[in-house]
């Protein structure tokens, strides 16, 4: 493995300093000479938990392959909808206007994300330029990336929320429904918002967004995001029928499937890392 026994280098960087918020990233380096490639990691909870800490495994382990790692602590629950895709869109943009301070690649930049984190990965690879999504002004850079790995994403909030309220209805419902409809009321709010921000109608509804060489990593079974969207009459899970629908739209994408009986915590990471030692 690149740089072992080797240090790599973690600092905390309030990317936003000077405004009346903070917006931290925590970066991790690869030791060596660089300009290195940078990967943006996004955790997951559904939109309203969720921590960097979340992060730190998977970017430990980019860092020591030799890819920087940053863990963006993004808006998330009350804050709604799309405050979580404005600061990832910054952070990008932050991340090339700032690299040759950093020892980093602007030219050479990837972004992560599991669960919720893996939804707006995906977003926010589609959507670089939207007008929604630039709240924070940084001019003269633009927030394309080169690459996306979605790690089980909720790729259709709008079919989630419903997916979760039928299995409610059942009177008996199975426990991996939790909190997830609260969830996604508290950061969505509406419906319509669901829509809106939702990779898988994006495409379906033929607009026209960035398709950037993309992974999907996905255990089986797991119905909180490998499941079929009943209201539409898709006639595939969620996963295959993005992939799909990626495919239609000129993208590459790939799906790598593991089962859940086998997981490790270094399943979804040894694909992640070699992904993006491919694509950056």
């Amino acid at each position: 493995m690149p740089n072992e026994g080797l240090t790599t280098t973690t600092q905390e960087i309030d990317i936003l300093a000077g405004n009346s918020r903070e917006l931290i990233l925590r970066l991790r380096t690869p030791p060596g000479v660089g300009p290195f490639p940078i990967v943006l990691d996004l955790h997951g909870g559904a939109w309203c938990k969720g921590h960097i800490d979340d992060c730190d495994l998977r970017d430990k382990t980019l860092a020591n392959a030799g890819i920087a790692a940053g863990a963006l602590d993004f808006r998330h629950g009350a804050d709604g909808y799309p405050t979580s895709n404005q600061d990832i869109n910054y952070a990008v943009r932050w991340v090339k206007a700032n690299a040759a301070n950093l020892n980093l690649d602007p030219a050479r930049v990837g972004i992560v994300g599991q669960s919720s984190g893996g939804h707006l990965a995906m977003l926010a690879g589609m959507r670089p330029a939207d007008p929604r999504y630039l709240e924070i002004p940084l001019e003269g850079v633009d927030a394309t990336v080169k690459a996306i790995v979605m790690v089980w994403p909720v790729i259709n909030p709008l079919s989630r929320y419903r997916h979760a309220h039928r299995e409610r209805l059942t009177g008996n419902p199975a426990a991996w429904v939790g909190d997830i409809p609260e969830r996604h009321d508290l950061y969505w709010v509406t419906e319509e918002n669901m829509t809106d921000g939702n990779p898988m109608l994006a495409l379906e509804n033929g607009e026209v967004v960035e398709i950037p060489p993309a992974l999907w990593i996905q255990g089986s079974p797991d119905p909180v995001h490998d499941y079929r969207d009943l209201d539409s009459g898709a006639d595939l899970n969620e996963p295959n029928r993005f992939v799909r629908n990626y495919k239609k739209a000129g993208g590459e994408i790939e799906m790598f499937r593991f089962e859940k009986a086998m997981q490790t915590e270094m399943t979804a990471i040894e694909p992640t890392v070699a992904f993006f030692q491919k694509h950056l």
